[in-house]
This record gives structure tokens, sequence and C-alpha cells, in this order.
């Protein structure tokens, strides 16, 4: 297992174009998560090693107006390398699926036990400390300000994540626990909610306002 890893981990390295929230780390993390999740709840671990270090193979931008096939393109350009690498017909078309499925915007249904399993890895790497350095270097790169200076929880406006790099927080961050598929995903997701909750409520105090316990509803 660890040659295959060693040798998805470098066609991701060629051929993915990484930016500091989707590089090889993030593609590390998710994979060790798989193996977490994997560990007490099964799955194929052949199906989940290639869908962890190819499922972001194309990585658009996320505000790119074609956002929501990454993950379908991915899958397809990941066929060739699994074939390459031994995968027979049904376990590229099992973790094309996974691929496939894993993303946010594509809005695809998981289908298979892997395909839950690496959404839920996943998702799970968008929030909690490393979550928040994720959503911060994102919204970097595409140049939007932290929060809305004269309204940063949104209290007499709309929530936009698309202009305010804060209100991703309650549009989508703390909400992804509530979609997790495996109990696992569900008790990790937990625990990273948690951690973006205390950071919201220091932030809030920082800035002189009161915590934002509208956004923490369920």
């Amino acid at each position: 297992m660890e040659a295959l890893r060693q040798s998805l981990r470098a066609i991701a390295a060629a051929e993915m174009a990484q930016d500091s929230a989707h590089d090889l780390a993030h593609l590390d993390r998710v994979w060790t998560t798989c193996e977490r999740i994997a560990a007490a709840e099964g799955g194929d671990l052949r199906i989940l090693l290639a869908g962890a270090y190819l499922h972001d193979l194309v990585n658009l931008p996320k505000d790119a107006p074609n956002r929501a096939a990454a993950s379908s393109l991915a899958a397809e350009a990941a066929a060739p390398h699994l074939v390459a690498l031994g995968y027979s017909a049904a376990e590229v078309a099992r973790t094309q699926h996974a691929i496939c499925a894993h993303s946010f915007s594509a809005g695809i249904e998981p289908e298979s036990e892997e395909a839950q399993i690496l959404r839920d890895a996943d998702r799970l790497d968008a929030i909690g400390a490393i979550g928040l350095a994720r959503c911060f270097a994102v919204s970097g790169s595409l140049g939007r300000p932290l929060y809305a200076a004269d309204d940063p929880f949104a209290r007499t406006r709309p929530l936009d994540d698309g202009t305010q790099t804060l209100d991703h927080f309650a549009v989508k961050l703390l909400r992804l626990g509530d979609g997790m598929l495996t109990q696992t995903g569900q008790q990790i997701a937990a625990e990273r909610i948690a951690v973006l909750e205390r950071y919201l409520r220091d932030l809030a105090a920082e800035m002189g306002h009161s915590a934002p316990e509208h956004w923490f509803s369920r």
C-alpha cells in the first residue's frame, strides 16, 4: 500500500494545479482521515487511497463558472492513471464514483461506502483548525476581505460568502457536520465545529461584538 500511495502521490504532484489549500498536504490529510474512518466502519482501502490522492486532480478555482464540473473532470483524468497502476475496470469505476461524489458543488449523491467515506474525509478538512487556515487561504487568493467592516456577522444584511470571507462560516462551514454520512465522520465533525465556534466567539470579542450565536443554531 505504501508503494501505491507514493505512486498516486507522485501523480498528484505532477498534474494537480496546487494551491495552499489544495496541495499534497491536503491529500495526505484526507487519506489519513479515510484510514481512520475505514478502520472503524470498513471500506476498500485501495479505492479510498486512489480517491484521496486523485480527487483534486482537476482543481478549478472556487469562483470558476464551471466549478461544479471539477470532480467529474478529476474522475475522468484519474482513469488512465488507475489503469496504469493495475486497477481493474470495476475498481476504476468505483474510484471514479467516489471522486465525482466527493464534491460539495457537484451535488452527486455518494452511493458506495467508499464514496461516503471520501466525502466525509474531504469535508472534515474544511473545518477545525486546518479548515480555518484553508478558508482564509482561499479567500486571500480570491482577494476577498476578511469581513464586512460595518456588519461583520451579518446581523442587518444578507449573508454573502461570495464577497465576505467570514460569511462562509455561516453559509457553509458551520453546517458541514450536518451532512456527514458516517458515524465516525459525525464524531470528528462535532469536535471540529466546536473549534470554529470557539474561534468565532474569540474573534467577536476582539472586535468588540457579541458572539454570533444565531450562526450556531441547528
